[in-house]
């Protein structure tokens, strides 16, 4: 039997670190993103007796994995112990010790036994022992970062949120963020409405009002995506019409509510600058010309009813999100490792881009400082050209990143799509983020690239 030991000294008193882990959220928060692991649908959070199943995908192996969850301590201990699974043992023992006036040690204590005795020490020893090595340093950090945000809050207490577009990356990325803060995280669904869910169907124009009635908070994510593939006059109609619609629909519902929510935090996107150049833009900079920044147009023309009633309305213009499961990042990750990866077009177009991490700390910042509203950029400070994004993609992977796609090709490929989204560009900057003093965990390129990917 072998046995692995990770501790960590964190600012925050014990209590505070383990309700973090016990709440819903939690366990999707704690999953490493280069990590294959499906989490189940809908996590409730963690209590004596509770069990969890996930999938754990390694190469081309598949495994089910279930866990039970006993011998809580209430602000010292849990242990979570698997029950199916890969390994003959496998026991997790999560200990948090208090430290010092609002201080703590957390450790992570797991007692395992390989797989095939003797061959799998031999084999996947030294491997396991590295794995483990690179998960819990993302683990114990990713701890820190989310409490160290969830802390400029707490004074606010649990909130009610809804959210549209939860099945997506970032909505989904999203309700475990605030669950982890001890929020009440109701996502909008167009099938049927199960428990915790509000239905609405943007295209039909209905939805479940009454459901809205009372909540702090909601954040507005759907929207077709933009990338699925090349802008035929139909899908440029499904683009636009999903988010002026939904918007519309949801903003004239919450207008009427007896007890609307204080704020709505709805997305709109970078290209509402259009293609700038090096120029630099912020929040107050007007909007472009094209397909794309008539589509924010419209989009953040459909917030005003919500504005009218004396909703606080953040229009998030989102850049470009880097995210290992997914959007663009996830797309580049394949030809880079292969050593394919390189520049598109001239590579001098600006790429304005956000960690996922930092998006998620965005949107609640957004949330709940009520200093913000009206257009607020979604990016990191330092926006980077297309070409030194690749250079340092490159350089992260450690892989060389000098194979040009000539614009030719993508605009052939693609078409309008293709030149608005990967030849052309903005220099966009997040003043309104920087003047309330928004902290961001990766505010530069390689630290971001590194933290997603566990590099």
């Amino acid at each position: 039997m072998a046995e692995f030991i990770r501790s960590v000294a964190l600012p925050f008193p014990a209590r505070d670190v383990y309700s973090w882990h016990l709440r819903p959220g939690a366990f999707e928060r704690l999953i490493p993103p280069w990590e294959a692991i499906e989490p189940p649908a809908r996590m409730e959070g963690i209590r004596e007796g509770s069990r969890v199943s996930f999938v754990l995908r390694k190469g081309l192996l598949r495994f089910h994995w279930e866990a039970l969850h006993r011998e809580f301590i209430e602000d010292r201990q849990f242990v979570d112990e698997q029950v199916r699974g890969p390994f003959p043992r496998w026991v997790h023992t999560h200990k948090f010790t208090e430290a010092g006036a609002g201080a703590c040690a957390m450790e992570d204590r797991i007692t395992y036994t390989l797989p095939l005795g003797a061959l799998g020490r031999i084999v996947g020893g030294g491997m396991l022992d590295r794995d483990l090595v690179r998960m819990f340093a993302f683990r114990h950090r990713r701890t820190a970062d989310d409490l160290a945000r969830h802390a400029r809050f707490t004074g606010l207490g649990p909130q009610r949120i809804a959210i549209t577009g939860a099945s997506g990356l970032v909505g989904q990325n999203l309700r475990a963020y605030l669950g982890g803060a001890g929020h009440d995280v109701l996502p909008m669904v167009r099938r049927g409405a199960g428990t915790g869910e509000i239905a609405w169907n943007p295209a039909s124009g209905t939805l479940d009002a009454a459901a809205l009635d009372g909540l702090d908070g909601v954040v507005h994510l759907a929207g077709e995506s933009i990338s699925a593939g090349r802008w035929t006059p139909d899908v440029k109609a499904r683009i636009l019409g999903s988010r002026v619609q939904g918007t519309r629909v949801l903003c004239e519902a919450l207008a009427k509510l007896e007890r609307p929510p204080r704020v709505l935090v709805s997305a709109s996107a970078i290209g509402w600058y259009g293609d700038g150049g090096e120029a630099a833009f912020d929040e107050s900079s007007p909007a472009g010309k094209g397909f794309l920044p008539e589509v924010c147009r419209a989009w953040e023309d459909a917030t005003e009813p919500a504005r009218t009633a004396g909703i606080r309305v953040v229009n998030l213009r989102i850049g470009v999100v880097l995210a290992a499961k997914g959007g663009a990042l996830a797309r580049m990750l394949t030809p880079f490792k292969l050593g394919l990866g390189g520049p598109l077009g001239s590579g001098r177009q600006m790429l304005s881009w956000v960690a996922l991490d930092d998006l998620l700390g965005i949107i609640e910042a957004a949330l709940w400082n009520k200093t913000l509203s009206g257009p607020v950029n979604a990016t990191a400070p330092e926006p980077v050209s297309q070409a030194a994004f690749a250079r340092t993609l490159g350089r992260v992977l450690g892989r060389p990143a000098f194979a040009p796609l000539p614009g030719a090709v993508v605009r052939l490929a693609f078409g309008e799509m293709g030149q608005a989204l990967l030849l052309e560009g903005a220099r966009v900057l997040p003043a309104r983020l920087i003047e309330t003093g928004f902290s961001y965990s990766t505010p530069n390129l390689e630290s971001a690239l590194k933290a997603e990917l566990g590099l």
